[in-house]
Formats: C-alpha cells, structure tokens, sequence
C-alpha cells in the first residue's frame, strides 16, 4: 500500500512527490494500515485518545519493509504518534527503487546548467497509476463501495492533505471531501481488520497535523 501512495502521489507534470513534508508519516501510516489489513499488528486504545499499536504474536510479515515496523513493535505496544516518526524517514527511497524496479516510474539523468547531474522521475508504461487513480475515483467520486485497500488509500490520501493535488484526476469537490472524510473515519464495511485500519488512519491524522503544524 505505501507503494502505492507513493506513486499516486507521483505528479508526473513536474516530476515531483505531492506533500514531501509530511511524506514519511504518510507512507508510515500506509505500512501500519498493511499491517492492520494483513493481521499483523492490533490497534489499541492508549490513554488520553491516542491510539497504540503492537505485532500480532508470530504472525511477521515476509515484505522486509514491512517488518521492520512490524519489529518495532514487537515488543511492546507503542502510540501511533511514536511510531511514525520512527519508522517514516527511511521509507521513501526503497519505495522509489521498488516502482522504478517495477516499471512504474522511471529514473532519467540530464545536465543542469552544463555542470551538474541530476536524476528526474517520469511516469513508466505500466499503466498501474492511471489504474490507482480510477479506483479512487470510482468510490471518491462515484460513490462505489471501496475494498478495504482502496478505502485505507482513500483514507491516507485525505488525512496528508495531499487530495487537492489529485485534481482533475480526482476532482476536489464538496462530495468528494465528504466522502474522504467518512472514509478516513473508518466508515466502510470490510470487518474488524478495516476497523483496526481506521483507528490507526484517525491516530495517523492527528500526528500529521502536529507534525505539520510545527514551525
């Protein structure tokens, strides 16, 4: 999942990622809502609101990125708010490798001002983001009922603030928001591995707003 947030936060006209200052706690929260989904880790009122997290018993997942946030809490429970600050940072590079390893991006090098190398994104022949953005418009614009994956990006995407930066593509409209908002509140019928998600997504929002409103 945090592969693909990251490419549908890919904006192929500039070349860049959408919210790169609040990047590593979207892709943490990405992970986590895998984790949730896969039955990896529960989620766990803390006190005073906040959300804890901690790995289901034996129950490792086989992607290493993935492990290691499953690792992390491994041993004890930890606040939502710990763990994606934890996690977050080394995140985005080895995600950039496996998409330009897939095809989905691609790496090219040109010449700044005659002097100096510099590396560029663009968007791969895979089709696989064109295919991400229509199953975010079928349930944020027309109304379809998500999959749990699809609502958890759904989620993600709107809690980072990043959606706005989806139009035209997803257009930013008062039903859109409307429909973004119950998502992000764990409104989708998916069973107790979508209502773990959720919670995690509602903790995942208040640590990016903090994270965000620091100068």
């Amino acid at each position: 999942m945090a592969e693909d947030l990251l490419l549908v936060l890919f904006q192929p006209g500039s070349g860049t990622i959408a919210g790169e200052t609040t990047l590593s706690y979207v892709l943490a929260g990405a992970v986590l809502a895998e984790l949730g989904l896969g039955g990896h880790v529960r989620a766990a009122a803390g006190r005073l609101g906040s959300t804890t997290v901690s790995a289901v018993p034996h129950r490792p997942p086989a992607d290493h990125l993935l492990r290691d946030s499953w690792e992390y809490v491994s041993d004890r429970a930890r606040g939502v708010q710990t763990v994606l600050p934890a996690t977050g940072p080394t995140l985005r590079e080895p995600l950039l490798d496996r998409l330009v390893e897939r095809g989905d991006l691609r790496r090219s090098t040109r010449r700044a001002l005659g002097l100096f190398s510099v590396t560029t994104l663009e968007e791969g022949t895979t089709g696989r983001r064109p295919a991400l953005l229509a199953d975010l418009r079928a349930v944020l614009v027309d109304g379809g009922e998500p999959s749990p994956r699809v609502a958890a990006l759904a989620a993600l995407l709107h809690a980072s603030g990043a959606l706005p930066q989806l139009h035209p593509d997803i257009p930013w409209t008062s039903p859109v928001i409307t429909r973004a908002e119950a998502l992000q509140d764990g409104q989708w019928e998916a069973g107790a591995a979508a209502e773990a998600v959720g919670r995690t997504v509602m903790a995942y929002l208040v640590s990016v707003t903090a994270a965000a409103s620091r100068p």
